[in-house]
């Protein structure tokens, strides 16, 4: 069977040769490669090299070279046409089938190429030209300077209705090959094809091989049918299954820049030249799974930047519920809202990197737009409205195909619908008699979740806290829904600008006794953590121990732990958790603490976060409800949980010196 070069191309540009290759070898990143020990010998030090960029693997130990059809040939020992089957099945593309017209339809795509090739040409020749000079007005009016145009390739179709069909005509290509191509409207009805683009601005769409394959023509006049105009589909061009800058950004991401996806060409130039080389956007349509798949080749967590309107909070929950299914360990999404009324490109001229940075920063997890989306607005005064929200999320985690993720899922909104509506930690108002109505009532508030997916200058990062139910902020930590006077309260912002010493206390447990990962893995992903940089290292210690897997050697795992973290980039937040425990009496977090000293440790610990932030939610909840109604049933909740506090705080005493007082610390010296 021959394969076309076409789909062979594509096949190499779907799967990167360190996914293929990684299903047989441990690679290890190093710098812009990939390293792991020879899948050919025996060795100890690793040899064999992986360049997603090059698209090829090299084997030093024996001189191998070659890209995913060799390997696949190499280490399976197939032939040629079943290694491209294989990959084909990988890819999810389902193999051409073989007929007598198939060598003369790749010709015509060689031929296509070439046209689009010239009409580029021609649109860019024209933006240059007497003609282009409104075009360039507008492009300047945009902030799009003359290097930025060259860089992107910009142009102008100019009015006329047969401008380009005349061009392409005097280069010897035939007619039927622009209306191939998108170029021209033709048809039965139409006997004499004319030119689709007229008195736009040109952006060319490629491939990601950087081939010119579509155009998207922004309209001059106000008075048009549409705004923008995309190519249609052709041959070349399948919208649903390409993203503009795609070949850029494969390449910035690969040198480490973050993937990030906007809406429109402009928002993608703007962002480039603020810096963000790997911004894409999809084609004129939501986003596509083969758009999704697309950006989890260049990145694991591609970051979606919508604009900060309805409509932007909707492209979001629609692009969370085309994810979820999808989602493998290590591959999601990130979310950012921009502030309401602006886009990428208002951003990155009013503000610049700096604005754009505080937005990307701020993005949210896809399980909080997820669940934002289920509770938005939403009323759950009855245990039939909780019931059917509990039902809901269920059959959303039951989709998620990956059996790992959907067990972290359905433990994550299991967490959510507990906090939510437990009757302990008195949330939104249905836990507790006096408020809202007393017992029984059906409270008339709106349901606002905690943390809610809406817009908003810098999400949690600036501004000032807004109340539940008026447009909640991104935010970084769990108490983004706080009053104004919770906020600016002495609690509210220890937690935020310092990390707290009960949380270096918990990450100093794990970093010097790993080993309880191994029973205590899920407890510890699942603690929620108030400071940036408590979640950073959580992260990386959880990575160190996924890295290296357990042992039985505890004084082994945690060297080996310690050096991993230090080595990848955080040793400023062991300093910092070094810095914020000013006592060396709590025992049980000291490397060489007895093993039921740590457990018990470790387990008070745990008892006392997990109280003392259902104590701070219900804070805000007295807060909220003190300040919709004055009664005195709602200040004495409030007084009744500040007291709860501080009792918290004392009862954190508790663990200082434990061991040494019960004679362990004799015993495990």
């Amino acid at each position: 069977m021959r394969f076309t070069p076409q789909f062979l191309e594509e096949l190499r540009a779907r799967l990167p040769v360190s996914e293929v290759v990684g299903k047989r070898v441990k690679l290890k990143k190093a710098g812009r490669e990939w390293k792991g020990l020879s899948p050919f010998q025996q060795e100890k030090t690793p040899s064999f090299t992986v360049n997603d960029q090059k698209q090829f693997y090299h084997d030093f130990s024996t001189g191998k070279h070659g890209n995913i059809f060799d390997f696949i040939m190499e280490t399976e020992g197939v032939p040629f046409v079943e290694a491209v089957e294989r990959l084909a099945s990988m890819a999810g593309l389902p193999i051409p089938a073989a007929t007598p017209d198939a060598a003369r339809h790749e010709q015509r795509r060689k031929t296509l190429y070439d046209v689009m090739e010239l009409a580029a040409k021609f649109f860019a020749e024209t933006l240059s030209s007497r003609g282009g000079a409104r075009a360039r007005g507008y492009l300047a009016d945009r902030s799009l300077p003359p290097q930025t145009q060259l860089q992107f390739r910009l142009g102008y179709a100019p009015g006329e209705r047969f401008a380009l069909k005349e061009y392409l005509g005097a280069q010897g290509v035939p007619v039927n090959d622009m209306v191939e191509a998108g170029l021209l409207i033709g048809g039965e009805d139409i006997p004499v094809p004319y030119d689709r683009f007229r008195d736009r601005v040109m952006f060319p769409i490629t491939d990601l091989r950087g081939r010119v394959i579509a155009f998207g023509g922004r309209a001059l006049e106000k008075d048009v049918p549409a705004k923008y105009l995309n190519s249609p589909e052709t041959p070349l061009f399948h919208k649903g299954a390409n993203l503009y800058n795609g070949a850029n950004a494969r390449k910035a991401a690969h040198d480490g820049a973050p993937v990030i996806v906007v809406e429109g060409y402009v928002d993608v130039i703007a962002m480039v030249g603020a810096g963000f080389a790997a911004t894409v956007a999809p084609l004129g349509t939501a986003l596509t799974e083969e758009q999704l798949a697309l950006l989890w080749k260049m990145a694991d967590e591609p970051i979606l930047c919508f604009d900060g309107d309805k409509a932007g909070q909707k492209a979001a929950w629609r692009a969370a519920g085309l994810a979820l299914p999808h989602l493998a360990p290590g591959k999601s999404l990130r979310f950012a809202l921009l502030p309401e009324g602006q886009d990428p490109d208002d951003l990155a001229r009013t503000g610049g990197r700096a604005a754009i940075d505080e937005v990307i920063g701020s993005a949210r997890g896809l399980v909080d737009v997820i669940w934002s989306r289920e509770v938005e607005g939403g009323t759950f005064a009855t245990p039939e409205r909780r019931a059917l929200l509990e039902a809901r999320i269920g059959e959303l985690t039951a989709g998620i195909r990956d059996e790992v993720v959907r067990r972290y899922y359905r433990q994550d909104f299991a967490d959510r619908l507990r906090q939510a509506f437990a009757p302990s930690a008195g949330y939104g108002g249905y836990g507790r008699s006096g408020y809202r109505g007393g017992a029984g009532s059906e409270s008339p508030r709106r349901f606002t979740p905690r943390g809610a997916f809406s817009p908003g200058r810098g999400g949690s990062g600036g501004g000032r806290p807004q109340v539940a139910g008026a447009g909640l902020s991104l935010g970084r930590g769990p108490y983004q829904v706080a009053s104004p006077h919770l906020a600016t309260s002495p609690i509210m912002r220890g937690q935020r600008s310092s990390l707290s010493r009960r949380e270096a206390l918990i990450l100093l447990t794990l970093i010097n006794h790993p080993w309880l990962l191994h029973d205590h893995l899920e407890e510890a992903a699942a603690l929620e953590l108030a400071h940036p940089e408590a979640h950073k290292l959580r992260a990386g210690i959880l990575a160190a121990f996924a890295h290296y897997g357990p042992t039985d050697d505890p004084e082994a795992e945690r060297t080996r732990l310690r050096d991993w973290i230090e080595k990848n980039g955080y040793l400023e937040q062991i300093q910092r958790v070094g810095r914020a425990i000013t006592t060396a009496a709590v025992w049980g977090a000291q490397p060489a603490a007895a093993r039921e000293d740590v457990l018990s440790t470790w387990h008070q610990l745990v008892v006392l976060h997990r109280q003392w932030h259902s104590l701070l939610r219900e804070l805000k909840d007295a807060e909220l409800a003190l300040g919709d109604e004055a009664s005195e049933a709602n200040y004495a909740w409030l007084r009744d949980v500040k007291g709860r506090l501080a009792e918290a705080d004392g009862t954190e005493a508790l663990i200082e010196g434990f061991g040494e007082s019960s004679g362990r610390f004799q015993r495990s010296m």
